[in-house]
């Protein structure tokens, strides 16, 4: 064997042994390959597209979860607010006839705006963030049934549907929108010093603060992130149902953690890759659409998804 490809070997090996990227990879060929085998109408485009399309909601609030899990935090209001704030927005576009634009810049305010509060807690009142993000989850729920009198607000304008169910050729919108919203990420976390801060912070938050990091305003910006891109999802899901649903949301928290913890992502902090956590988000949605697929009790689905999120963080601890 020719010393090129010696070399060669001993790279990929490497990369195989300390990339983030590589267990989520790995995964994530694996799973798809196992069903495949198990269902012919895997490997259709259609099924693909469908896959992505449904991934979406679920990818965009991973995004946020990734930037609170590397500072060393957690967010479980993510679900709740991403509610609120599409239940708002239909409010006030069916019951206010508020102009659509307006509406969805509503949601947006408001998702950042609970973000923001999550991170103000966190960061200058100092209580833990499962603490705070628990009770966020409540207050954020609690207002979207008073908002909607526990009902879905529907009625809304027809444009909105292109959220959620629109094509830009074969592409779905909301596939093309999480595209757009892990791109941005990605230049957060590796082109500029606050992704560098964000790290540091999950790295060891009391060496970062004595090299000059603020880490509060560090806090505080991840916080708005996840509140950000929980509006950004709700604007999908409202899209795709066309209609406010207060109720909507519950339990996608948990598969946004989900996400960033089978893309790599340290749950202690300080290591993991955005492009790992769209990996995961993938692989979340090909074991769901896969499980359904073979016609799996739904009961059981959950224990198997379970059990796989379990390996996943075992087989990362002590890979690491």
């Amino acid at each position: 064997m020719s010393h090129d490809a010696n070399t060669a070997r001993h790279r990929a090996l490497d990369w195989l042994l300390h990339s983030p990227l590589a267990l989520p990879l790995v995964g994530l060929i694996v799973v798809s390959v196992m069903m495949a085998f198990a269902s012919d109408n895997f490997f259709t485009v259609n099924n693909i597209l469908n896959v992505l399309r449904q991934v979406s909601v679920v990818g965009i609030l991973a995004v946020g979860m990734t930037f609170v899990i590397l500072t060393g935090g957690i967010d479980l209001s993510v679900g709740a607010v991403m509610a609120l704030a599409g239940t708002v927005a239909a409010g006030l576009m069916v019951n206010m006839g508020l102009h659509g634009g307006l509406g969805i810049a509503a949601a947006l305010l408001v998702g950042t705006g609970l973000g923001v509060f999550n991170g103000v807690m966190v960061a200058w009142g100092k209580m833990p963030a499962i603490i705070v993000t628990l009770a966020t989850m409540g207050i954020a729920r609690g207002l979207g049934l008073i908002y909607s009198g526990g009902y879905p607000i529907s009625g809304l304008p027809g444009w909105v549907s292109w959220f959620g169910v629109g094509r830009v050729g074969i592409i779905p919108v909301p596939v093309i929108i999480m595209v757009i919203v892990y791109a941005l990420a990605w230049v957060l976390l590796q082109r500029t010093p606050f992704g560098r801060h964000v790290y540091a912070i999950g790295g060891n938050e009391t060496a970062a603060r004595l090299s000059g990091v603020r880490t509060r305003r560090v806090k505080l910006a991840v916080y708005a992130i996840s509140g950000l891109t929980a509006s950004l999802a709700a604007i999908v899901l409202t899209g795709r149902l066309m209609s406010g649903q207060p109720n909507a949301g519950v339990g996608f928290e948990l598969d946004a953690i989900a996400a960033v913890v089978l893309g790599g992502t340290a749950i202690a902090g300080g290591r993991g890759l955005i492009l790992g956590t769209l990996i995961g988000a993938v692989l979340l949605g090909i074991l769901n659409n896969g499980l359904n697929l073979m016609g799996i009790n739904p009961y059981m689905q959950d224990v198997i998804k379970g059990l796989i999120i379990l390996l996943a963080i075992y087989i990362g601890r002590e890979w690491r």
